[in-house]
């Protein structure tokens, strides 16, 4: 009976008729092994999510606002932390390269790292800086407040020069196939950093994408996959962005211009993306889900979209596979990684 399945879905439909096939599962199965053992190096803000959760059941005396009653509070990897937490999920190998301030939030996202089996090596340390800390206050599962503590300024020319010494060192001494930059407008990525990052990659012929953000929008001149989302689309044009196709392909058209890059993927919320691979674009839209929290969701699919379109796969597979990575983030609480095993069972149940 096993050996039915090596023959072509005809021949088991003829002879098997009343058993499902799973050839094409399979085959499925095998586009996620097709991105996985890649090491990836990702550049960028890091940051730690933390959640203060809690209990409301009464006002404040002292002001219309909600009495929590703390429960506990639980520490996450985030911003581009968060992008390698994706890769490794995928079943990669990701190293890290950032600025954290020399403080004891510092000393807990070290522990993050280790906890999580992520290499240390490229994390410096700013006695000049805060470790970036998001504080959700959660009130019976529902988030209430946000509390930042952070630096937002430039490195300075110094810290600039060591940041790219580690990335140089990773790239020299790791086969490092993906560059992922992750900006959060934080201060990590300064235009210096990201030419000689961009230029660097070139040379090696590493494939860069980048998430960007407004500061440096059109720093990122070169680079391969450029995804913003439609928000930041529509900031940095001179004329309107809406989500129709035509417009989409205006605004990759206007990227292409002034970027040279050669994927745009413009990510649209709810109404999935478009990714355009330099002739005509296409919207790829997704399912619907219970949305629990888009937190994160940024990081999943800048993830899966690099990594897919440095293996070579075709952008309606690569546009497939980064809206259901990134619905299934949103599906949970707080800022997570995807869930390799249950993407695995939603891509068998497609038809990609």
């Amino acid at each position: 009976m096993i050996r039915l399945w090596t023959l072509d879905c005809w021949t088991c439909h003829q002879r098997l008729s009343n058993i499902q096939c799973p050839k094409s599962k399979v085959q499925k199965m095998s586009i996620l092994q097709k991105i996985e053992n890649r090491d990836v190096l990702i550049v960028g803000d890091v940051m730690i999510d933390r959640y203060l959760r809690g209990s409301v059941s009464r006002i404040s005396p002292e002001a219309p606002v909600p009495v929590v009653l703390e429960k506990g509070t639980e520490d996450r990897l985030g911003g581009a932390a968060n992008v390698a937490l994706n890769v490794q999920a995928l079943g990669s190998r990701a190293f890290l390269c950032s600025i954290i301030g020399d403080d004891e939030d510092g000393d807990k996202f070290m522990e993050l790292l280790e906890a999580h089996k992520l290499p240390q090596i490229g994390i410096l340390r700013s006695s000049t800086r805060r470790t970036t800390v998001k504080t959700r206050i959660l009130g019976n599962h529902q988030q209430m407040l946000r509390i930042d503590r952070e630096d937002t300024h430039d490195i300075d020319p110094e810290e600039e020069g060591k940041l790219w010494n580690k990335v140089m060192s990773i790239v020299s001494h790791e086969p490092i196939k993906v560059i992922i930059l992750q900006d959060y407008n934080k201060g990590v990525l300064t235009e210096w950093a990201i030419k000689r990052i961009l230029d660097g990659a070139k040379e090696k012929g590493i494939f860069t994408a980048v998430d960007p953000k407004k500061a440096n929008f059109f720093a990122y001149k070169g680079v391969n996959l450029f995804k913003p989302n439609l928000k930041e689309m529509r900031e940095s044009t001179p004329f309107p962005v809406t989500p129709d196709e035509a417009s989409l392909q205006k605004a990759s058209d206007y990227l292409r211009e002034k970027l040279g890059n050669q994927f745009t993927m413009l990510t649209l919320s709810e109404k999935g993306l478009f990714l355009d691979g330099g002739t005509v674009g296409k919207c790829f839209p997704t399912t619907p889900r219970n949305i629990s929290d888009v937190s994160g969701a940024g990081d999943t699919v800048i993830s899966i979209a690099a990594m897919g379109l440095a293996a070579g796969l075709d952008l309606k597979t690569v546009a497939m596979l980064s809206n259901m990575a990134g619905g299934q983030v949103c599906e949970s609480p707080g800022v997570v990684p995807v869930n390799r095993d249950r993407l695995e069972k939603e891509l068998a149940n497609t038809n990609i």
